[in-house]
Order: structure tokens, then C-alpha cells, then sequence
């Protein structure tokens, strides 16, 4: 099934001011946002070239093999279908020609601390309301609510938010948003946790429903509650998979910018950002200098340059103090949301007991996400785990009778945590992490011995965030969700100081995700036509 974008949000075309001609435009950043924003500043006839520092385009959509076994390395959840729908059709396609979407069911599987019994949330809605039923009486009525609730907001955000670069006011003084104002305002500043708490008593429910602001990188009782829209996604709707994983997406992606005409470099590294004086006086981006993958210096001329890597290091690296606009002393109010320490697991023999999607969470919440993102942070232990095993789906991650398993641990944006390696060879505290979470996912899913039968180990750290991608703090995310970095207060994806430079990916509108990064592209598209509407463009 094709899924858009419902049309009463009355795309607007991309169609430039008149008189605009096509440009020169370096991207720096090859990750989702960065090809992502090749992909449809080529397909409008502009003249794109794209550096990438690594050797392989993706980010943190990355892939590592080993003796058969393919990893994904970043990104694992394919949700909100009807934004990277529309993102195919800007580029004259559908997702549905270009990927092999599977449906899972279950969409996931919740092990809980203190229980013995997980819960399996499907595709259905009747299904989940059930669930919630049988957890709690009278959860069911209040199922139904929130979910109608999710998705109004959703509705709302995609017509008047998600889409908006908020360089006019006309998306706030529109009638569907005056005349939520209220309603608005108690979702802006509340927490997400209180907002579920005061509708579900059950503590396995109340999780269910805040552990979207994972997805945020943010908390609980960091993220607001407009935000409970994200349970529209995993629990109103379907939980998709690209078959290949998502480095097919990144392949995809990649070939449909080179197909409009992007140039994509890998093994380039930027050491500056050129800029020059406007015929108005003020500085404007001319180009960039880059380090070649053979080690040779060069530099390309551009009448705009797109960041489209880590906010942070845009900024106060390849900037001069004077032209940034976001300084270092403005990073020290900011929160980059969570780190992580990730192991790819190549595992002998198959494991019925977890799903494609399987979650571990601890009883004790405040706990753990006050060790992520409290003063004195720690790794927590015990801590809630995430494990996918993409082999469920997609038989070519792994060898015939073997399962692929991907675990992530939250732990604190440190980069002194450290790194990670193979065979256990990381640092002594991602390694100590990954074997408490391997643990303890044998000893709630009922695999006694899931450490024996590992054949292939390859673990990721903060440290390894910050070297190959130049993530801030070591961040996993990017800028965390929380109410001072949320819709117009995030930092926006214009220079204040520099003409011609524009940002895209996870640090700036609209936030972090796959999804999200798709949106920003088209923000940076929409900023160089003069489009200072609200909704979505058209082809």
C-alpha cells in the first residue's frame, strides 16, 4: 500500500522565486540528512557536490560485516512511512518501488523487571487496547483516548510544525492552532511521565507509553507531553522493516541523488568553511576547503553550503569564532541527549524468545534515566536495553541457523566512557556494559546460555560517536528533546553571521530521526526557494 501524506495539508510547490538561478552547493555530511539533502537540491536542477569525511556514506546509518553477518549500525525503527512516502515523491518515485517494506508483527515485545510475563504490541489497535484492558481495568476506555489524542497532535504537527522552517508567524495565528492554544500550552510544559501517569496506574503501561521520548533523546519526564503523539506511531499504526536493512536505505537514498546529478565524495574531509564579503557587507559562504582521500588539500567553490554533519563541530570547528553562531558558551546550556554503547552479535542458533523488536525495562525508571541525564551521571546498572534481531525479518543478515542482534544500552553523552572494538577488545566499560546487558537479557528472555553461543562481537562506544562522526559530547542522537529544544527554540538551520549557509540533520529543525532528517532536507530546499509555509512541497 502506498502511503502520503493526507492531502488537506495542501503541499505547496517547490518552485523557485523568479529569477533564481541554479546554484553551486557542497554538502558537508554524508549521513541520511546530507544525501538526503543532495538527493532533492539535485533534482532542482542546482549543482551538488557532497563530502564525506568516512570512507562509506550513511552516518551513523552505517553497516559492519563479519563471517556472514551484516549489521546495521545506527537506525532500526522505520516509523512515520508516510514522510519518507513523501520524500520519494519529491524525487519522482514512491518508497514502494524503492524498498521491500515488511509489516511486523508483533510490532514489539516489553520485558519487564519484576515480571514474569512480557507483552506483545501488534499492528492492531483492537489488539493493543485489549493489552491495555487486561493490564489495568478501565485502561482500555483510556487507550482509546490517548490514542485519539496522539493523533490530533500528530495531525497538527505535521500541517503546521514538522514542515515549518518557523520563519513566519502565519502557522501560529492559523484557526486549528489558535484554537488549540490551550490545550497546547499544557502539552508544551508538562512531562510526558505526567502526562501518562495521570491516565494509567500500572507501571508496565506508563512505560509502554514513555518510552517514546527514547526516541527523542530525551527522558520521560524531560520531553513534553506533545510528544505522546509518538504513540500514534508504534501502537495506532504499522512498524515497518526495509528488507537489507537500513544501509539498503542509505543505497537508495545515495542513487537518487547521483541519479539527479549529485557528485558524492567519501573520504573528504572539511577543514574550513570559505567565506567571503557580500556586496551588502556581510560575510557570505563561498565554498569549502577539504582534505581529499588521498591526502591532498582542496578547496570547492559554492554559492551555498549546507552542514549537514554534527551542529557542534560545524560551528566551532570549521568556522572563525566570529562567524558562529552558536558559539561554544552557547553549547554549555544545551543537552545532547543520551549516549550509547552498541554491540553487534552474531549469535549460533536461533532465539524464539525475542522478537525483531524487544525491550528490557527496569522497574526503577528515575533511577536510570537520573544516572543518563542527572548531574552525576553514570552508566546505569541495571539498565533498560533495547536488542533488535533483524533476523526475524531479513535472512540476509545472517548465516542459515544463526540470528543478528543489535543491542543498545542509553548511558550518559561521555565520551570518557570509551570505545568499543571486537572480540572484546573495547575499553574496560563498554565491554563491562555490553555483558551485564547480554546478561540480563538471557536471564528475563529465559536463554540461559546466550554469552556462550556469541560467534562474532563488534561493540561501539561515546568515544567512538565523537571520532567517527564528530557527534558532540559523544551523543548517540543529536540535540536532545526537551522543551528548550523542541519546534522554534531548537537552533535553526540558518547562519546568523554567514549569507549562504545553511544547516540540515539531527541538531536542527525539526529533531532527531530518520524521519526528521528526511523533513530537514526539505526545510533547507524550502529556505532556498523562498517557501515560508507550514506544509509539505510537491514534486
Amino acid at each position: 500500500m502506498t502511503l502520503r501524506l493526507p492531502e488537506r495539508l495542501g503541499r505547496r510547490p517547490a518552485t523557485p522565486p523568479e529569477g533564481t538561478e541554479p546554484r553551486q552547493v557542497v554538502v558537508i555530511g554524508g549521513g541520511i540528512a546530507g544525501l538526503a539533502t543532495a538527493a532533492l537540491l539535485a533534482s532542482r536542477g542546482h549543482s551538488v557536490d557532497l563530502l564525506e569525511k568516512n570512507d562509506e556514506l550513511g552516518g551513523r546509518v552505517g553497516s559492519v560485516e563479519r563471517d556472514g553477518f551484516r549489521f546495521d549500525t545506527g537506525a532500526s525503527w522505520y516509523l512515520m512511512p508516510e514522510v519518507f512516502e513523501h520524500f520519494f515523491e519529491l524525487l519522482g518515485t514512491t518508497a514502494e518501488a524503492e524498498l521491500d517494506l515488511r509489516v511486523l508483527d508483533p510490532s514489539y515485545r516489553v520485558f519487564f523487571e519484576g515480571h514474569d510475563e512480557p507483552l506483545d504490541l501488534r499492528p492492531d489497535r483492537a489488539h493493543n487496547r485489549a493489552l491495555f484492558e487486561s493490564v489495568e481495568p478501565g485502561a482500555g476506555a483510556a487507550f482509546d483516548a490517548y490514542l485519539d489524542s496522539a493523533q490530533d497532535t500528530y495531525d497538527l504537527a505535521l500541517r503546521r510544525f514538522l514542515y515549518s522552517n518557523f520563519d513566519s508567524s502565519s502557522s501560529f495565528l492559523r484557526t486549528d492552532v489558535v484554537r488549540r492554544t490551550p490545550a497546547l500550552a499544557g502539552l508544551l510544559t508538562r512531562s510526558l511521565e505526567s502526562h501518562v501517569a495521570s491516565r494509567f496506574s500500572d507501571s508496565r503501561l506508563r512505560q509502554v507509553l514513555g518510552y517514546p521520548a527514547v526516541f527523542l533523546g530525551s527522558s520521560p519526564d524531560r520531553a513534553p507531553s506533545m510528544y505522546h503523539l509518538m504513540s500514534r506511531l508504534d501502537l495506532g499504526d504499522r512498524v515497518l522493516y526495509p528488507q537489507g536493512g537500513f544501509t539498503r536505505l542509505i543505497e537508495v537514498i545515495a542513487s537518487l541523488a547521483e541519479r539527479h546529478g549529485a557528485r558524492l565524495h567519501t573520504g573528504a574531509t572539511v577543514s574550513r568553511i570559505i567565506t567571503g564579503q557580500h556586496s551588502r557587507g556581510r560575510p557570505r559562504a563561498t565554498g569549502v576547503e577539504h582534505v581529499d582521500a588521498d591526502g591532498a588539500r582542496r578547496t570547492t567553490p559554492a554559492d551555498v553550503v549546507v552542514g549537514a554533519a554534527d551542529l557542534h563541530h560545524l560551528e566551532t570547528s570549521l568556522l572563525p569564532e566570529r562567524l558562529q553562531t552558536h558559539p561554544e558558551a552557547a553549547w554549555r546550556r544545551r543537552s545532547p541527549g543520551p549516549g550509547a554503547v552498541l554491540a553487534m552479535l552474531g549469535v549460533e542458533g536461533r532465539l524464539p524468545e525475542l522478537t525483531h523488536h524487544s525491550l528490557f525495562f527496569t522497574s526503577d525508571w528515575a533511577q536510570n534515566f537520573g544516572d543518563i541525564f542527572g548531574r552525576d551521571s553514570r552508566v546505569p546498572d541495571p539498565a533498560s536495553v533495547y536488542v533488535c534481531k533483524p533476523s526475524e525479518t531479513d535472512p540476509s543478515v545472517a548465516p542459515e541457523g544463526c540470528e543478528n542482534l543489535f543491542v543498545l544500552v542509553p548511558v550518559p553523552a561521555d565520551v570518557s566512557i570509551g570505545s568499543g572494538d571486537d572480540d572484546g577488545a573495547g575499553s574496560p566499560l563498554v565491554e563491562r556494559t555490553v555483558d551485564a546487558a547480554l546478561d540480563q537479557v538471557a536471564a528475563w528472555a529465559g536463554v540461559p546460555d546466550l554469552r556462550d553461543r556469541v560467534r562474532v562481537r563488534h561493540t561501539v562506544g561515546p568515544a567512538d560517536f565523537e571520532r567517527r562522526y564528530h557527534s558532540w559530547r559523544g551523543g548517540a542522537l543529536g540535540l536532545e528533546h526537551n522543551l528548550r529544544q523542541s519546534a522554534f527554540l531548537r537552533p535553526g538551520n540558518t547562519s546568523a553571521k554567514v549569507d549562504g549557509l545553511f544547516y540540515a540533520g539531527a541538531s536542527t529543525v525539526p529533531g532527531v530521526g530518520l524521519p526528521m532528517c528526511l523533513i530537514s532536507a526539505e526545510l533547507v530546499l524550502k529556505r532556498l526557494t523562498g517557501d515560508h509555509s507550514s506544509v509539505p512541497v510537491v514534486r
